[in-house]
């Protein structure tokens, strides 16, 4: 076994973990963490060994006897399939198990162990009787420090914690003669003698204080000017304790907040949405009702057998070597869903899981483009009307950037089954920060705008509910949405004025976006804020919002929000703050954050999390800076292309050319599309006609479009394909 090195290890849910020794598993302390379900692993059966390829690192297993081999093989495999299956279904919970994240147990295993959070409580109470006793050492050496006149010890903080009033001094010194030798001796108070020894192990240099206190003061201090000086050290230790542990106990005050919603958030999700295909991936990755427990093992000499093979499909070939990487795949087609919308049930009573695409099949182009030429030609103009070249723009439309804002629709959902209804308006206000948060990496370009008639759907089974969009009028232009689901309706037409200022140019939205939570008979409404993009002409493009955005819910008058996007500073970079009121106008609820990254509810340092962005995508800077919510919009597989009408967003041949990196033959498309539609609005003006849109209709009394409920039922019966469209493209 020269050259190899015993390890021990643990494989759970497609997660193999290991450490030096058995009980440092159990510890937490681990050596290193391996996905399986994102290596590539090949076998060796003569040498037994099995190689795990994670591509920045190839771990290599050895095993004795080829029982356990083949015994760890079938394991491997099998958390591996259901691994692939749980990164299918989760995609942005894919780097949650990243193979450098050795020092940790994992988040799902502290999100489901109770105790684990039952113990971090201890631990803060634990603290905080810390937090009081080293108080109560700060207050009883500056007393001590006082009555032996010295200098006040300027540099300690005011406590937190009150002193009793009447409180008996104890006698701090005592002197004693023996001969010309006189030894001087520190009194501890009772707060830190022996009978407290928590304190003495939070910090063992304070444990000898009474004990020994030459190791303290090795020599008896010639003067008092030497006492007092060791004293006010004593003291500035002591009180850098106090402040570190203090900021510790908040920050686990937080956390715990945090975690709690998270579980909260988290199994709300699950439950509502993923009951019925979680339990087949589980059971697609089971072959007998042993599932896949905690087999914590060691791996050479392993007693307990795991989960014994009895398939062809999972014996070791008898060559040398075998990759197990495509073979082990399962495609999600086969997988069906029980959760989502119930209008979804009328379409079709089995919703399939697809596999979406994570990333696009090219990179963004180098744009050569002169932006100064363009806009010194038009200045005065209206930058909307102004055909711009294919290279400044993304390969996403307006009416799927509205979907967009929908990324985070578990918010409503979570609104959706809560009671208090400030606690509803704070997951409202939550979600309409959201709709910002995929801008602050697309400052660089812009989506194409939609041709008149032009459509965009999209039907998320995984989150419960279904978005359809059309541009609805071209001068203006307007575009509509709307999106249904079980706990939430949403819907909201489009429309902006640019304003160039010369170096940045600002998106005046106009328009109010609507969302209803059918639970509790809620109306919400709101605006957007103003958009500012800097340095279009030269420079790292970038992108704030500022403004006021007022939430009310139009069927009560219980509760209402402002939020506030802050305008940059130096010291305060896309920042939100903003608070619920009552009906008389008392703040209820708070919350502050950032709008690309993270919102909290209350006040620091115990405000708790609501919301937090997802994982960026490694490469999204060579991708346009997409999320991996955007990269999956624009998506269009066999199975969804019968369904579509002609007119969807993700036939458009400019934008598809430019996803493909072709970007001659997009220009080409787009001036054509572009030719198309000035034609058709010249024969609607020969023959005095306009537009109608065909899913949504205007409402005058609101000034605004809504939809006419006939898309999904056009869709179903007769079907698109045996509808007339105009030729758009």
């Amino acid at each position: 076994m020269k050259g190899w090195h015993k390890r021990y290890f643990v494989l759970e849910k497609g997660i193999l973990k290991y450490a030096k020794r058995g009980p440092d598993l159990k510890k937490g302390k681990l050596h290193g963490c391996i996905d399986v379900g994102l290596s590539v692993m090949s076998i060796k059966k003569k040498a037994m060994c099995i190689d795990l390829d994670t591509e920045d690192n190839i771990y290599h297993l050895k095993v004795k006897s080829p029982e356990l081999f083949e015994e760890w093989v079938s394991k491997l495999r099998h958390h591996r399939v259901f691994r692939q299956n749980e990164i299918a279904m989760y995609p942005h919970e894919r780097h949650l198990f990243h193979p450098h994240a050795t020092s940790s147990p994992s988040l799902n295993d502290s999100l489901r162990k109770v105790q684990d959070m039952d113990k971090c409580c201890k631990d803060l109470e634990e603290c905080e009787s810390y937090l009081l006793e080293l108080n109560l050492l700060l207050k009883s050496m500056e007393v001590l420090h006082r009555t032996y006149s010295a200098p006040a010890i300027s540099a300690l903080q005011a406590s937190t914690y009150d002193i009793p009033k009447k409180e008996k001094r104890p006698r701090r010194w005592r002197s004693k003669n023996n001969g010309k030798e006189t030894k001087t001796t520190l009194q501890v108070p009772s707060c830190i003698s022996s009978q407290s020894p928590r304190l003495h192990a939070s910090n063992p240099n304070l444990s000898t204080t009474e004990t020994n206190t030459q190791e303290v003061c090795p020599e008896s201090p010639d003067s008092p000017t030497d006492v007092s000086r060791l004293q006010e050290d004593f003291c500035r230790l002591a009180n850098n304790i106090h402040a570190t542990l203090k900021s510790t106990f908040s920050s686990l005050v937080a956390e715990r907040d945090r975690l709690r919603h998270t579980i909260d958030l988290v199994s709300m999700t699950q439950k509502s949405l993923f009951r019925g295909s979680h339990s087949l991936v589980h059971q697609a990755s089971n072959e007998s009702k042993a599932s896949i427990p905690e087999s914590i093992s060691e791996f050479f000499d392993a007693q307990e057998y795991l989960l014994s093979s009895s398939s062809s499909e999972n014996e070791v070939s008898d060559d040398d070597s075998y990759i197990s990487d495509v073979s082990d795949s399962v495609s999600m087609d086969t997988y069906s869903n029980e959760g989502g919308s119930e209008r979804h049930n009328s379409v079709s009573s089995v919703v399939t899981l697809a596999r979406r695409r994570s990333a696009l099949p090219a990179p963004s182009p180098t744009s050569s483009v002169s932006l100064w030429n363009i806009l010194r030609n038009n200045i005065g103009k209206d930058l909307s009307k102004v055909a711009m070249p294919v290279q400044l723009n993304e390969p996403l439309n307006t009416l799927q950037r509205l979907c967009e804002e929908l990324e985070y629709s578990e918010l409503l959902d979570t609104a959706n089954q809560t009671n208090d209804p400030y606690q509803r308006m704070v997951y409202v206000a939550t979600f309409a920060i959201t709709a910002y948060a995929s801008t602050y990496h697309r400052a660089g370009s812009k989506p194409f705008n939609p041709v008149l008639g032009e459509t965009y759907e999209c039907d998320r089974s995984d989150k419960g509910y279904r978005f359809i969009a059309e541009q609805v009028s071209h001068h203006p232009p307007v575009s509509a949405c709307h999106a249904d689901s079980r706990n939430f309706s949403f819907w909201q037409d489009v429309r902006w004025k640019n304003k160039f200022w010369g170096k940045s140019m600002e998106i005046v939205p106009m328009g109010t976006t609507h969302v209803t939570l059918p639970a509790f008979g809620d109306h919400y409404e709101w605006n957007k804020v103003t958009s500012c993009i800097h340095n279009i002409l030269s420079g790292q493009r970038w992108i704030e919002h500022y403004g006021e955005m007022s939430i009310k819910n139009i069927n009560s008058n219980d509760c209402q929000c402002k939020i506030t996007f802050v305008k940059v500073r130096k010291s305060r970079l896309n920042e939100i703050e903003g608070v619920v009121t009552d009906s008389k106008g008392k703040v209820v609820h708070s919350i502050f954050g950032k709008w690309h990254e993270s919102v909290f509810q209350g006040d620091p340092p115990s405000a708790t999390c609501i919301w937090r962005a997802n994982p960026m995508p490694g490469d999204q800077e060579q991708y346009y800076g997409f999320t991996q919510f955007a990269v999956e919009l624009n998506e269009l597989d066999s199975t969804l292309r019968p369904l579509l009408p002609p007119t969807d967003t993700r036939f458009r041949p400019d934008q598809r050319l430019l996803e493909e990196g072709n970007t001659e033959g997009a220009e080409e498309q787009k001036q054509r599309i572009e030719q198309l539609q000035r034609e058709r609005r010249k024969v609607l003006q020969d023959n005095s006609m306009t537009h109608q849109p065909r899913f949504f209709k205007y409402a005058s009394n609101n000034d605004t479009w809504v939809s006419n409920n006939s898309y999904w039922e056009q869709r179903r019966d007769p079907g698109f394909t045996k509808m007339d469209f105009p030729v758009l493209w």
